[in-house]
């Protein structure tokens, strides 16, 4: 039987040495368990493990596993592209959204974000390789939409997200790079905290390039099932 429990702690451990490798403080770095077509018992007995962080992709099955996980203490991470049709249930049920790209999606999130709740933790997603087959905006965009969205009233604007090709290790330093420019123009962003990059196949090079979030599935849940997604 796959033990949940042990997943986690090799992959905290593989965390823990990349930050020692990298002389940075493994505190400094968030796991994101990427539970994407993962049952809800899973999330729970992860959840028990510890684990407080999980990222969805698509959203009906993740609203499903929040109603049905709702007693639970969990942040919910929206990290797959977003449709226009699709940001009012976001902005009603998640703590962060990753794949902002566009600055009509922050704002349709910013006014559909219920006034009750506090406002939505979000990281620009930037195409950083310039890969055709990937969403994201292309870096010369980012300090623009920063201008946007920083205004809007029911965002915390947080940082980047990116998804380099495999391999291409060197992105991750250009993401780096382009987060630390970001902070230099815009000092007053208080929040401005979050490079989300990393995933099971390449934490540790970029944990090495400064990550402060990985996203990490298939070494914490084992392989998916995407016949039901």
């Amino acid at each position: 039987m796959y033990d949940l429990s042990k997943a986690r702690q090799q992959v905290l451990a593989q965390i823990y040495q990349a930050c020692e490798t990298a002389q940075r403080n493994d505190e400094s770095v968030t796991l994101l368990a990427v539970s994407k077509t993962h049952p809800s018992d899973a999330i729970h007995a992860m959840y028990t493990a510890g684990q407080r962080d999980f990222g969805e992709n698509y959203l009906q099955e993740a609203l499903t596993k929040i109603d049905t996980l709702k007693a639970l203490d969990i942040a919910w991470h929206f990290i797959g592209h977003i449709q226009r049709n699709k940001t009012k249930a976001i902005a009603e049920h998640f703590s962060w959204v990753h794949g902002v790209d566009r600055f009509i999606i922050a704002e349709r999130l910013s006014n559909q974000r219920p006034a009750d709740l506090p406002a939505l933790n979000v990281c620009i997603q930037v195409n950083i390789d310039q890969q055709e087959s990937k969403d994201g905006c292309h870096p010369d965009d980012v300090m623009l939409l920063v201008d946007q969205i920083q205004a809007l009233p029911q965002i915390h604007l947080r940082g980047l997200m990116v998804i380099p090709a495999p391999g291409h290790d060197q992105a991750f330093f250009d993401a780096e790079q382009l987060f630390k420019a970001v902070a230099a123009r815009y000092p007053y962003l208080q929040m401005w905290d979050t490079l989300s990059m990393g995933m099971s196949g390449d934490l540790t090079p970029a944990i090495a390039a400064g990550s402060t979030m990985v996203r990490v599935g298939t070494a914490l849940f084992g392989a998916r099932d995407y016949s039901s997604s």
